[in-house]
């Protein structure tokens, strides 16, 4: 597998006994999580904590968005628990962006959190998004790459944007910015909720850093085999 692509397991449970089962079932074919609303509303900071006694690096997905001191402060509480990066909402702007970068800083001193940026939720197309914001005449694209820009000048570490935008934004960005892709789905999978989708192969392709795997590892048959296969298909752009 290429090096640079970091697989990692959505932990889309509503507990922490639904955190165990997947964790342990996944054994060492995983060892980086998301933690989301659904999870992080139900146990709060201890999943981070217990994820990390085992030995797992933590995605905290809450897609913050608020006014900066605010931000700043929940990053720094979320990054003093051991996670290793946490979502804002890009359309927040350049200062909340830059406050949660500070806070998160001083959580993990090390500079081990980083900042990324929600561009457009996979779940939505160019309509939705012109429903949701009063405007006529938006490309996701173009959206996604305006959105990118208030990430980079606020200091962040990177972008969440569906692999079909990827590679217009490191175009854009080159490696300024890392891309976390969700809606990976392997090859004939259910796309489900989502409408912007990809195979982990061509989203690394595009220029992904990271992967969220969710119901394509954690609703297989086999989760390890599942794994196994997410990491045969990325060794093939080795």
């Amino acid at each position: 597998m290429t090096p640079s692509v970091i697989p990692i397991v959505a932990l889309d449970v509503p507990d922490r006994a639904g955190a165990e089962a997947v964790v342990h079932r996944l054994g060492d074919a995983c060892g980086f999580y998301k933690v989301g609303l659904e999870l992080f509303s139900a146990e709060g900071p201890s999943i981070v904590a217990w994820l990390r006694e085992l030995g797992k690096e933590v995605f905290v997905d809450l897609k913050l968005h608020d006014i900066p001191n605010t931000v700043r402060g929940a990053a720094r509480s979320v990054a003093r628990h051991g996670a290793s990066l946490l979502t804002v909402h890009a359309s927040g702007g350049r200062e909340m962006i830059a406050a949660a970068v500070e806070g998160a800083r001083e959580g993990r001193p090390d500079g081990g959190c980083g900042i990324l940026g929600v561009t457009i939720l996979t779940s939505m197309d160019a309509a939705g998004v012109e429903a949701a914001w009063g405007r006529t005449g938006v490309t996701v694209q173009n959206e996604v790459l305006r959105l990118a820009g208030l990430v980079a000048a606020g200091q962040g570490a990177g972008i969440v944007c569906s692999g079909h935008e990827a590679a217009a934004v490191r175009g854009a960005f080159g490696d300024q910015l890392g891309l976390l892709i969700p809606g990976i789905r392997l090859p004939g999978g259910d796309a489900h909720d989502q409408r912007r989708v990809m195979t982990p192969a061509a989203a690394a392709d595009a220029g992904a850093r990271w992967l969220i795997l969710g119901r394509a590892v954690t609703g297989a048959a086999d989760p390890v085999a599942a794994m196994a296969e997410v990491r045969r298909s990325l060794a093939v752009i080795s």
